[in-house]
């Protein structure tokens, strides 16, 4: 096993998000924040295991990053925990969340939250093989098994066998009935349940999730909790990352400006093109840059109406996207302020 690193900060992370999270996105909101704590989108054990493509792909750059795992059975997650480790990423997490149909017909994700012992047994096999941190991401409950208790006691078993770090949805989920968008906005937010688990469990690192839209609505949480984990308020709104260094990790560095940022994805777009990728592949997680900006609405139709084709020479499209995209921002922004002076004149 590798020597252990420096404890994780996860003041502020990012959610694991199925389609979003991948490499190109963790990529582009590490331009933002240098601190947050990044997770990819949930890999299953059998992909890892079985599965032709490289599941593990990540960016150095992305640093701290935590692989979310999908599986039940301890021996293919410890497997999996290693190549992790051996691959350098800073923590495994397991899903004990996801409601989808697909993911419970897998026996994982939150249909587990019902089998706090196969987590337990999974967190023991995990953590018998690698250094790197094994956490757990759950929901406040599944199904009619939503009482406190039922979450206590699941929080417990899992401890006791060895995790002491666990990000909380703060939704049940229904397992039948609900689609895994809709288990997202119906089931209402127990955040008070959260923080009583805090309480109850001091000794915990505890995360909360769900519903969090500002950086303000962050600080309220962190008053009672170790962490907040941010999920889709960040891939429609990335630039409320460019606090987060100076407000919550004491970080004095310069905020980099949505052009600049723009500027820096340039070279990543080109060195990922070499590999396989297309411009819109990266692209796409870049839509909301100038969300609630002048100009923001150009943006998004420009990489919308032009990243997936072809230049005009008939090759694929590359990093200019993002150049003549800045380009129709700041030519909107201009015609805006030309006739607003007239206005005024």
């Amino acid at each position: 096993m590798n020597t252990p690193s420096a404890p994780l900060n996860r003041t502020i992370s990012v959610a694991p998000m199925l389609d979003w999270t991948d490499k190109h996105c963790r990529y582009f909101l590490r331009q933002i924040s240098k601190h947050a704590l990044l997770y990819t989108e949930m890999v299953t054990t059998g992909a890892i295991i079985f599965g032709k493509g490289d599941y593990l792909a990540f960016n150095e750059a992305e640093h701290p990053v935590a692989l979310q795992l999908g599986g039940s059975d301890p021996a293919d997650m410890a497997r999996c925990a290693v190549l992790a480790q051996e691959r350098g990423y800073d923590e495994v997490n397991i899903n004990v969340g996801c409601p989808s149909d697909r993911v419970q017909n897998g026996r994982f994700g939150a249909c587990l939250m019902a089998e706090p012992k196969t987590v337990a047994d999974c967190i023991h096999a995990m953590q018998k093989e690698v250094d790197i941190p094994v956490t757990v991401k759950s929901r406040i409950g599944i199904d009619d098994m939503d009482e406190y208790k039922d979450l206590t006691d699941f929080i417990q078993v899992v401890a006791d066998a060895g995790c002491k770090i666990f990000t909380v949805h703060a939704r049940k989920a229904w397992l039948k009935g609900l689609s895994p968008k809709e288990n997202r906005d119906i089931p209402p937010l127990m955040y008070d349940r959260v923080y009583a688990l805090k309480e109850e469990f001091p000794h915990l690192n505890l995360s909360i999730n769900g519903g969090v839209k500002t950086l303000d609505d962050a600080a309220l949480h962190l008053d009672k909790l170790d962490g907040v984990m941010i999920g889709r308020e960040v891939y429609s709104n990335p630039y409320i990352l460019a606090d987060v260094d100076k407000r919550f990790y004491q970080d004095q560095a310069p905020v980099p400006s949505r052009e600049e940022i723009v500027q820096t994805m340039l070279p990543y777009v080109e060195k990922q093109m070499t590999s396989g990728a297309r411009a819109w592949n990266i692209a796409r997680h870049m839509l909301g840059l100038f969300q609630g900006q002048p100009g923001g609405r150009v943006w998004r139709r420009y990489l919308s109406q032009h990243g997936t084709g072809q230049s005009k020479n008939g090759l694929q499209v590359g990093p200019e996207l993002l150049v003549n995209a800045l380009a129709a921002v700041n030519e909107a922004r201009a015609t805006a302020k030309a006739y607003q002076d007239s206005r005024v004149s």
